[in-house]
């Protein structure tokens, strides 16, 4: 692992996306790499990271990569602050994220999925998030994404850990939100529904409104562009959320109870 001393002008030039060795954190590294933009990226696979930095890198740009599993909080939070004192981080896309749900006929989802989902998509990139808002508050501008999902806005009886981290995340990113826009600092919360990656692909039965990566990655810089607070995608999961608040409880209650889903492993 190299380590250099920043420059001036590298200073928030950097995007470290998290989860970067496939789905919609490989594209979005591909889509930056080709507005120009020098790279930190982190995935678990060293050999797929290394074959997205690759074909960043035809685009004539700085590309450092790190392997690690953001299950290690402390760990991630370490990597980071050495990543920006070397590439100072002027995006973070905190991409990096696991799906799961109960299987076929178990009661209840293992205990230690419940804790690893708590961990991959809640804990750690809120935890990174505070983490690299301390730098850019300190330099007085900056982006920070947390990609969560739809399932936040529902109750899940069949994907309990998921949606409920899931949730956990949209909550941090609205309170960051509102603590960070006076300091200059922008927060971008990503809801997608089904986008096509290895993730979903697991899910077995259908995947309604399929989003393909690239386009999910097209929209998400968008909203950076825009400093949009909340990005929500396909549009018509924005409508049904707003339908979901007038539909009282007991009948949300029937209707996701009687929802059946399931994946493969």
């Amino acid at each position: 692992m190299t380590v250099r001393t920043a420059s001036r002008m590298d200073e928030g030039r950097y995007v470290l996306i998290t989860g970067a060795s496939s789905g919609i954190g490989a594209e979005l590294a591909w889509l930056y790499a080709a507005r120009g933009r020098p790279l930190v990226l982190w995935g678990r696979n060293a050999e797929r990271l290394e074959n997205v930095a690759a074909r960043a890198r035809s685009h004539g740009v700085d590309v450092y990569t790190r392997v690690l599993d953001v299950a290690d909080g402390q760990a991630a939070i370490a990597a980071l602050r050495a990543d920006d004192d070397s590439h100072p981080i002027g995006i973070a896309i905190l991409a990096a994220g696991l799906g799961d749900m109960r299987r076929g006929d178990d009661v209840v989802e293992r205990a230690e999925d419940v804790l690893r989902l708590g961990l991959v998509n809640y804990a750690t990139p809120s935890a990174m998030a505070a983490a690299a808002a301390e730098r850019m508050v300190a330099r007085g501008r900056g982006h920070i994404v947390l990609i969560g999902s739809v399932a936040a806005f529902h109750a899940l009886p069949f994907a309990a850990a998921y949606s409920g981290s899931k949730a956990g995340l949209k909550r941090f990113a609205e309170a960051q939100q509102m603590a960070l826009a006076p300091l200059g600092v922008g927060v971008t919360l990503v809801s997608p529904g089904f986008v096509d990656t290895p993730m979903s692909r697991r899910v077995v039965g259908a995947k309604p409104f399929l989003q393909t990566a690239p386009m999910a990655a097209r929209k998400i810089a968008r909203a950076v562009d825009r400093d949009r607070p909340h990005l929500v995608f396909p549009f018509l999961f924005s409508v049904l959320r707003l339908v979901d608040t007038l539909v009282p409880w007991p009948l949300k209650r029937r209707i996701l109870s009687a929802i059946r889903a399931d994946q493969m492993d």
